[in-house]
């Protein structure tokens, strides 16, 4: 059996001029090691290799299809720029295999359209191939992507485990309730903006939303008797209180909204209530 060395630490009494102390002391212990998962470094191996194949399948087919499209006077950039997305459109369509591999329902889709792509990413390589009169040379370049995507293909198959009847549908209802969840707060978030943007815009529209709608003008009348305020500053917050006693205003919040309308909009309550007691 094989094993490793570990290092720990374990508390130990010591003890000074009779005084003693737990301490730490570091020891070493033997610790078994599993056996080695020769199918976890299999399936890793396989993968390694799909993915060099794919690289080298990518470039060749970049360069090929690249080259090709050259021929027509585009620039090269934007010539080796498209070239790539005959590559990249089954490659994407291999990634969302992966993801759907324990659904079949839902994989047959990026399973079809992953060949469509690699069909025309194989058939403009033919294509050059004979351009450049060497049509050997194109059909070899197909046959690599291809059997790139056989062999991703293959490991997909191994990889994904087939399920039941019964669990197939047990995992479709828990994957639409989450999608459910999901989307409803995508809804609740685009609601909640909607519903935002028009408060805001109603608010903004809103000339005075103290009027009521007996009041055409907007102008309400003080009522008859009542005493007139100065309604213009500049004043200090002692001036406005003084000002509102003299003009018969006792009620200390009908005091406060005349100093936070002329002198000062922060005006404290306790500030107004000093100065009220003060005058």
């Amino acid at each position: 059996m094989r094993t490793r060395t570990e290092r720990r630490e374990r508390l130990v009494p010591h003890t000074i001029d009779g005084e003693t102390k737990l301490v730490s002391e570091p020891y070493d212990v033997k610790v078994p090691l599993p056996p080695r998962d020769w199918d976890h470094i299999v399936l890793t191996g396989a993968l390694a290799i799909v993915a060099v194949g794919l690289a080298i399948v990518i470039v060749w087919s970049t360069s090929s299809i690249g080259d090709l499209l050259v021929r027509t006077n585009v620039s090269e950039v934007i010539a080796y720029a498209a070239a790539t997305g005959f590559s990249l459109g089954w490659i994407v369509c291999m990634a969302l295999e992966w993801l759907a591999r324990y659904d079949p329902a839902r994989v047959r889709r990026p399973r079809a359209a992953g060949h469509v792509f690699l069909a025309a990413d194989m058939a403009a390589v033919c294509v050059h191939g004979w351009l450049a009169d060497s049509f050997t040379v194109g059909i070899i370049g197909a046959v690599l992507s291809g059997g790139a995507k056989a062999l991703y293909t293959l490991v997909l198959d191994h990889q994904a485990a087939p399920l039941d009847s019964r669990t197939q549908q047990w995992v479709t209802i828990k994957r639409g309730e989450i999608g459910s969840r999901l989307a409803l707060g995508a809804v609740r978030r685009q609601l909640t903006r909607v519903e935002s943007r028009a408060a805001a815009e109603e608010a903004a529209l809103r000339t005075d939303p103290e009027t009521g709608p007996d009041q055409a003008d907007g102008d309400s009348q003080p009522p008859e008797g009542a005493p007139v305020l100065p309604g213009s500053g500049p004043m200090t917050v002692k001036d406005a209180v003084t000002t509102a006693r003299s003009c018969g205003i006792t009620d200390p919040d009908a005091v406060l909204r005349y100093v936070r309308k002329v002198a000062d909009a922060n005006a404290k309550t306790e500030t107004v209530n000093r100065y009220l007691r003060s005058a």
